[in-house]
């Protein structure tokens, strides 16, 4: 049950109509699915699509996505339909733009972060950010079989990268909330929600706010996203940025038939939106903000490539193309990235705690160098590597880490892939083969 304090509340917000709103929490939230480009199999090619997002459609009932391989290989990401409106809006601000350095500042668990990576060009750096370090693993995860080279992951406090002045062109703050828009599909969370709960997530994400601006450069986008209904967590909060900063709102056009609606703040700031009631998503709001102040720029100090060339030797035969550098990124991995992102790895360490820092390649062992699991699921893995196709029982199988009942593997390392998408390694000895899926990746349900 709504709590009678929202809706009062809500009352005096436009585009609030309380029987609608209360009627649509009695339904089912809808499903929806954003397809990612790189990995186009010709999925859900029939369904009806969301209308903000190109890649984004919706499903008429909820499948099991844990026994479905191509979720596995990074072909979709599940995500709820009113958040992919980040990707209408950041192709206003984006405007063709190259070479960005763009931040997901709380990205856990990847659904903003991996709609950023393909909409960025290969010059461009994502930097997906999640400070809790559990979350940071599934986050990590997601963004591996998204496959972009040029998405990194760290796990750091806002404070850490607010150390990284005037460095990124774009940051977004998915701003945790007392996640009042969520209520439809996880109802527990209305035994979280009080105005005591409301004016604390205020005021945390004034601090997050605040830790983080240095880090955005002059001319630099914010974009400001909650799951909250609550003024106090949306319109209050730019309120709050219009008086402390030098700003200007970025206005973002709707086509009036999707049901946004547009906001307004006592300080003319504008944000967006979403009642369930309306269109077909969830509770949703989210604002746009160019920083007109002068900002300190970070400079790198002068670059000696860590290149190295008897690794590159080695392991070039992994990528599609010729054109990385070869780093060791810790004691079990090297990792490979473009040449211009090496002077960026320079400046992120300086400051803050990498995670994944361009793809893992793995490491060189006596007779044979041994891949990392991310080279199977990325998008730059060489299409002449090795590999067995496995159909959808072999493919489950595989992803219990169990035998895939394949015969006659040539011997050696093999991709496993499942209609033409990777899904990781084996390593067949010719009478068996090894399962070389990490251990936390593997799916425990039963695919009978």
């Amino acid at each position: 049950m709504v709590p009678d304090k929202l809706l009062q509340e809500l009352q005096a917000v436009k585009g609030f109509n309380e029987a609608a709103f209360l009627a649509a929490h009695e339904q089912t939230a809808p499903v929806s699915v954003r397809l990612n480009p790189a990995k186009d199999i010709g999925l859900f090619i029939e369904n009806e699509k969301v209308a903000w997002c190109n890649n984004g459609v919706y499903l008429s009932e909820r499948p099991v996505f844990t026994l479905d391989p191509s979720y596995h290989a990074g072909a979709y990401y599940v995500q709820e339909a009113s958040s992919m409106f980040l990707e209408h809006m950041l192709k206003v601000i984006l405007a063709e733009k190259k070479g960005l350095r763009v931040l997901d500042l709380c990205a856990a668990p990847g659904g903003k972060s991996t709609l950023i990576a393909s909409l960025l060009d290969k010059e461009s750096l994502l930097i997906s950010n999640e400070v809790i370090r559990t979350r940071a693993s599934i986050l990590e995860e997601n963004m591996t079989r998204w496959g972009h080279m040029n998405t990194w992951v760290t796990s750091n406090d806002p404070r850490d990268l607010g150390r990284l002045r005037g460095y990124f062109d774009v940051i977004l703050v998915d701003a945790p909330c007392s996640g009042s828009g969520l209520w439809r599909k996880d109802p527990r969370a209305l035994d979280e929600w009080s105005e005591a709960n409301v004016q604390m997530c205020g005021e945390r994400q004034q601090r997050i706010l605040a830790d983080v601006w240095p880090a955005l450069k002059q001319g630099g986008a914010l974009i400001y996203a909650t799951c909250s209904y609550s003024p106090q967590e949306d319109e209050e909060i730019l309120d709050w940025v219009a008086g402390e900063y030098d700003v200007t709102p970025i206005s973002i056009e709707l086509n009036e038939e999707w049901g946004i609606v547009p906001a307004s703040t006592a300080k003319g700031m504008t944000g967006y939106r979403f009642f369930p009631d309306r269109l077909r998503g969830e509770g949703f709001f989210i604002a746009a903000i160019r920083k007109n102040e002068e900002a300190e720029n970070l400079r790198p100090e002068r670059l000696k490539s860590a290149n190295d060339k008897k690794i590159q030797e080695q392991a070039a035969y992994l990528l599609r193309e010729n054109n990385a550098v070869f780093i060791q990124t810790d004691k079990e991995n090297y990792s490979a990235m473009l040449p211009q992102h090496e002077a960026d790895l320079q400046i992120l360490r300086k400051a803050v705690y990498m995670r994944k820092p361009g793809l893992k390649l793995g490491m060189p062992a006596a007779k044979e160098w041994l891949p990392e699991h991310e080279v199977a699921l990325s998008i730059d893995a060489n299409t002449a590597l090795p590999f067995v196709e496995a159909d959808r029982e072999q493919a489950l199988r595989f992803l219990k880490r169990e035998e895939m009942g394949v015969a006659n593997i040539p011997k050696g390392w093999q991709l496993v892939r499942y209609k033409g998408l990777g899904l990781g390694w084996i390593k067949s000895l010719g009478n068996r083969s090894n399962n070389y899926l990490p251990k936390q990746w593997r799916i425990r349900m039963d695919i009978e």
